[in-house]
């Protein structure tokens, strides 16, 4: 679940240091859709998000925490730092790291570095985010290994209905590699639709789609796309 907080990029542009930070529980529908092929997903995640501005740009991290009714199976974070290139300019450079640790062993941890185009409408009612990154992934576990990649990155967040609704979404294209070191492009969509009942309460959706992204459990399935829904709560501070 990859997060989109990310989105109130409204505070990139402004000189004065800010934080805005929310947690987000989501019930995941996947594994009763594909009950072969994503028997490992777990059917709740746990998600907590910061974003802060400064003067001199932004940062940002996520942590989604994957729960079993009797563990918690993984902890999984990507975190950035953005520098502004010029006062007012929407071009920023960007450094970021993933990677994280399950139960079991560890996800594959990556270095992303390269450059954003952060943009806003005049009311900051669409707001909009275009990164292109050099990918490094490393060797995290036994079966995997270094290799270089490139990713591109768009973030978006629509406001409408009075700001009773909001419709958000990241769109993530890469490099990825398969099981036998063949290369593949490798997509992940994951829009995100929130009613807000207060500034601070939200119930929503989330929807992700991915291509080449998620481990098929299934031996006998040759399935690289899913569609994982789910249901959310939110609550900002």
């Amino acid at each position: 679940m990859r997060k989109l907080f990310f989105a109130l990029l409204l505070l990139v542009s402004g000189t004065t240091a800010q934080a805005q930070r929310n947690i987000q529980l989501h019930y995941d529908f996947g594994r009763n859709i594909y009950s072969a092929e994503e028997t490992n997903r777990q059917k709740v995640t746990l998600t907590v998000e910061e974003f802060n501005a400064d003067k001199w740009g932004n940062w940002f991290y996520f942590v989604d925490i994957d729960m079993s009714s009797h563990f918690i199976e993984s902890a999984y974070t990507q975190m950035f730092r953005e520098f502004n290139l010029a006062e007012q300019s929407p071009f920023a450079l960007h450094v970021e790291y993933n990677g994280g640790l399950n139960r079991n062993s560890s996800f594959q941890h990556a270095a992303l570095a390269g450059l954003a185009y952060n943009g806003h409408s005049v009311d900051f009612s669409k707001i909009w985010s275009v990164q292109l990154m050099y990918k490094q992934f490393f060797k995290s576990y036994e079966y995997t290994h270094s290799y270089a990649s490139a990713e591109l990155a768009l973030f978006w967040t629509l406001h409408f209905a009075n700001r009773k609704c909001t419709f958000s979404g990241i769109t993530e294209l890469w490099r990825g590699e398969k099981a036998n070191g063949h290369g593949c492009l490798s997509i992940l969509a994951e829009p995100q639709l929130w009613y807000n009942f207060t500034n601070h309460f939200s119930v929503g959706t989330e929807w992700e789609f991915s291509n080449n992204f998620i481990y098929n459990t299934d031996p006998q399935s040759t399935k690289t796309f899913f569609w994982n829904p789910t249901l959310a709560v939110k609550w900002n501070f």
